[in-house]
């Protein structure tokens, strides 16, 4: 009799425990990561929780095959090689864009440039950036800022857009923070320099209110890739 109702009392603590942890740290669509709001030195920025880094080179056939493309939904940077018929996924990096949502339309605006498969953006130019500084505005003066690469792209209609680092801006990646580039662990810029990236490379940034493509579906799928966030 007393085991019945101290059993009961477990399960309703831990009936309590959750419900306090779901007030607490709210998940997103996925059920596993949160999407939240946090003051990034006087601005509000979104954060969300990291996920594991895919790198698998070994799986590249023709470097030159490999694109890369971008979920502003859900912050992740993919690589993608088309092997014939088949289109494999051979890395993913958590990715932090711009503060605001949007396509970007003016210098200053605060938002990263999208684009359609069909008519992508692509890197002009890789330049090593580890000297590299920037004044956010935000107090912290002109400190490093983009790692160990910058990778240009070509993004019709507005300049300076790349892909970099997050030197002294780590804890923005995976989320919403930047002047309109985009961000990856200081690491993760690296591993994509050194097994994936090329000048001409195809790069496609989906824009907010667009999911995962046909092609990517199948790719998951396929792969058995495991994912926390997709909100």
């Amino acid at each position: 009799m007393y085991l019945c109702a101290e059993n009961k009392m477990n399960r309703r603590m831990k009936t309590f425990i959750n419900i306090l942890l779901l007030l607490l740290f709210p998940v997103g669509m996925s059920g596993q990561a949160r999407e939240y709001v946090v003051n990034d030195h006087g601005n509000q920025a979104v954060r969300s929780d990291r996920d594991v880094r895919i790198s698998m080179p070994e799986l590249v056939k023709v470097k030159k095959h490999c694109f890369i493309l971008m979920s502003k939904k859900d912050f992740y940077l993919y690589v993608y090689e088309a092997q014939g018929k088949d289109t494999v996924l051979v890395a993913r990096y958590d990715a932090a864009f711009s503060l605001k949502k949007g396509q970007k339309q003016r210098k200053g605006d605060m938002k990263t440039p999208h684009c359609t498969f069909r008519n992508p953006f692509k890197i002009t130019q890789i330049v090593d950036a580890s000297k590299w500084k920037h004044d956010f505005g935000d107090g912290r003066g002109s400190i490093l800022s983009y790692g160990k690469w910058f990778m240009r792209l070509a993004t019709p209609g507005s300049k300076g857009i790349g892909i970099h680092g997050s030197t002294n801006n780590r804890s923005s990646v995976p989320g919403r923070a930047s002047e309109g580039c985009i961000r990856l662990l200081d690491e993760d810029i690296i591993d994509l320099y050194k097994n994936f990236a090329f000048v001409g490379m195809k790069v496609v940034i989906k824009a907010e209110d667009v999911d995962d493509l046909p092609f990517e579906k199948r790719a998951m799928e396929r792969q058995k890739i495991q994912r926390k966030r997709h909100f």
